[in-house]
């Protein structure tokens, strides 16, 4: 029976390909869909950098605005979403898992959810573990203070009202992205419709695995090898969790389960995906690849 988690951030185009079994040079595949050419710096929307701390980020879905973006939005506090206290109910959940399946014309309402879930949750875990791991400080991600459009992608679909920061601990960032987002995000996401919370502790741990290749790689590709190192011992620790320990397996950290995205009519399997190949092709039932 196949498993019902996961799927790649956002709505990719196309599946990435099987990254090597090395957890080192596996990197989390960016989405070409969320890239955008840089903009003078004159013209940037401030985004989150500790002070006294240099600028340098991985970027991409790491970056946190700290204002609204330039091209505008309908942003709201998570808290309202999560408590489904929002004016518009549930709507703006419902409108961003309409907006992701039909992307990637899912054949059912959960993958498209399974692709819209993840590519929230990889903001989330980024948006906190890289400046905890580069700067030794993140921000609180009070979610009364972390606005989101569910109609916009990465950098312009989150901004941070607050000002206060938290050590950059794997206690603080449990506390802080762990309890305070994902578990009432699964609740919200509940309320849209049928999808398993294996699936989506399934999609956490993929997501918190990707933000670490991706630290990973952008912390060797800038001689900061100490940084790669603190990145490995949060993850490792934040992975102690039940919620999120079996989620992912190897020094690949490849996923127990698959994450359904080989439905849609252009899927594939993901790069860190359970399976060797696509269920109902035949090919599963072939001894797995080394």
């Amino acid at each position: 029976m196949e498993s019902d988690e996961g799927a790649p951030p956002e709505a990719p185009e196309h599946a990435p390909k099987r990254p090597p079994e090395h957890a080192s040079d596996h990197p989390l595949p960016e989405p070409a869909s969320d890239r955008t050419p840089p903009k003078p710096a004159s013209d940037r929307t401030p985004e989150y950098i500790p002070e006294g701390s240099e600028a340098a980020s991985p970027g991409g879905f790491f970056v946190l605005r700290t204002s609204p973006p330039p091209t505008g939005g309908d942003h709201r506090p998570l808290a309202r979403l999560y408590a489904g206290a929002d004016p518009a109910g549930d709507a703006p959940l419902h409108a961003r898992v309409d907006r992701v399946a039909a992307a990637i014309g899912a054949p059912e309402r959960r993958v498209g959810a399974s692709v819209a879930h993840l590519g929230l949750v990889a903001r989330l875990w980024s948006t906190a573990l890289g400046p905890a791991v580069l700067h030794g400080r993140f921000p609180a991600l009070d979610p009364a203070e972390v606005h989101w459009d569910p109609a916009l992608t990465a950098p312009d679909d989150l901004w941070w009202s607050g000002t206060g920061t938290l050590p950059g601990t794997a206690a603080a960032l449990r506390e802080a992205v762990h309890e305070a987002h994902l578990v009432p995000l699964h609740a919200a996401f509940a309320r849209d419709g049928r999808i398993s919370h294996r699936l989506l502790w399934g999609n956490a741990g993929s997501a918190l695995a990707g933000a670490l290749r991706e630290l990973t790689r952008w912390a060797r590709a800038h001689g900061r090898p100490e940084a790669a190192d603190r990145a490995a011992a949060l993850v490792r620790d934040l992975f102690a969790h039940p919620d999120l320990a079996g989620t992912v397996r190897g020094p690949a950290l490849r996923r127990t389960s698959c994450c359904l995205f080989y439905r849609c009519p252009s899927g594939g399997l993901c790069g860190d995906c359970v399976f060797d190949h696509a269920p109902r092709t035949g090919l599963e039932r072939r001894p797995p690849a080394p």
